[in-house]
């Protein structure tokens, strides 16, 4: 295909080049073959492969082992305002598609997977809240993010605020500084005190986006919670790495005997007791405990209480160097889980780590179940809710794993 434009030319391997025609949209430091120009980081070039043939423009970065991130495949393409525009309407469309009357609070960008390579929006009401790890898009923010307040305004969204949550250690291999704070831009507030209450399956949330984790809540279990909530009627839960109290929270209100919500964090504990309350549930104790000994201590008891057990917890990995040791950590609490259910017990657990592949999560719980010496009757086999779309070719958008059990 015949280039348009007068961008340096970055030059790929053969396997850099195979990668990107399998849908992938990184092109590596060590497939680079050649750099024609001199691209500032943050820069748009063009990515040929050894005969010339233009694969796609990205964004370069000369301090990134990702030394390329695709924007665009189409070699017509000018990167102007009128193009993020137009890609950031198919995003909003997409959502509107898929989560119905729940875009009021979902992710409406999830990075690669949407055509923003390293950028994250969340939507919380009428605050957007962001976190940019790619150069590229810094360099560009006060172009889309006062795009994204107009053009959600136009869908009747409007937006009160964008709230920058750049405190992530990406960031520094991207070569950018971290910080917090208000996007300011005409027409968006900067002294709103950070704290909000969202409806999430008919549960509110206070969402606190400057200080909580990540974003400040997440988005992407919400239908698993659902799933999950399905089981619980009439049963006593033990809600583990409970956080804010969510999958407690709906298996509560879905009608379950007794649920425990067990949490390391005293933080944790109390914002679960602030939305206990809130949501004025009676069937819900909260328990701050290492969940690892908690699930020990339970079964040298013998301790019957429990007929349903959730595992939600943190990434044990974020790495493939330390796959090996999460998948001891993530064996180890679902074996314990295993032992302590009684026979036609329940069992969800999950995986948020992207490097504990599926495949390795199912060995992981395979082994498990033999060494407890029961069986597993699988009822469902999900991942994260739509808003977080996996795009094939891209397995990094692929992370979230969450099975449902009954133990036999």
């Amino acid at each position: 295909m015949k280039q348009q434009r007068n961008y340096p030319i970055v030059t790929v391997s053969d396997k850099g080049a195979a990668f990107l025609k399998a849908g992938h949209v990184w092109v590596y430091e060590q497939e680079v073959r050649e750099l024609i120009g001199a691209p500032n980081d943050g820069d748009l070039v063009d990515v040929l492969n050894g005969k010339g043939r233009y694969l796609g423009t990205g964004f370069y970065n000369s301090r990134s082992k990702m030394r390329v991130r695709l924007l665009s495949a189409n070699a017509n393409d000018t990167f102007d305002e009128a193009f993020f525009a137009r890609r950031l309407r198919y995003c909003f469309d997409y959502r509107k598609t898929v989560m119905g009357d729940d875009f009021r609070c979902c992710r409406l960008i999830f990075g690669e997977a949407d055509g923003f390579p390293g950028l994250t929006v969340d939507r919380f009401e009428n605050v957007l809240v962001t976190q940019t790890m790619s150069r590229g898009i810094e360099q560009r923010k006060h172009i889309i993010f006062p795009l994204m307040a107009k053009i959600l305004a136009e869908m009747g969204a409007p937006v009160d605020a964008i709230y920058e949550r750049n405190d992530i250690a990406l960031r520094e291999k991207e070569g950018l500084t971290q910080s917090t704070g208000f996007f300011e831009a005409d027409g968006l507030r900067t002294d709103l005190d950070g704290k909000l209450l969202l409806t999430e399956n008919g549960i509110v949330y206070e969402v606190d986006y400057m200080c909580g984790q990540k974003t400040g809540f997440f988005l992407d279990q919400k239908y698993n919670r659902l799933a999950a909530a399905r089981l619980a009627k009439g049963k006593t839960v033990l809600d583990c790495f409970t956080h804010t109290g969510a999958f407690a929270l709906n298996c509560a209100k879905a009608g379950a005997k007794r649920v425990t919500a067990v949490d390391i964090s005293q933080d944790a504990i109390a914002l679960t007791k602030a939305n206990i309350a809130r949501n004025g549930l009676s069937n819900v104790d909260t328990l701050c405990e290492n969940v690892f000994d908690l699930l020990t201590r339970l079964y040298e008891q013998n301790d019957g209480t429990y007929d349903y057990i959730i595992l939600d917890p943190p990434a044990f990995t974020k790495s493939s160097a330390t796959v090996r040791a999460a998948r001891r950590g993530y064996k180890e609490i679902n074996l314990k889980a295993m032992k302590l259910l009684p026979r036609g017990g329940y069992l969800a657990t999950c995986s948020c780590s992207h490097f504990m592949t599926d495949e390795l999560f199912r060995k992981m719980l395979h082994d498990a179940a033999k060494d407890a010496g029961v069986q597993l009757r699988q009822i469902e086999d999900r991942r994260q809710s739509p808003d977080h779309p996996i795009l094939w070719g891209v397995p990094e958008t692929e992370y979230l794993k969450f099975y449902l059990f009954q133990v036999v």
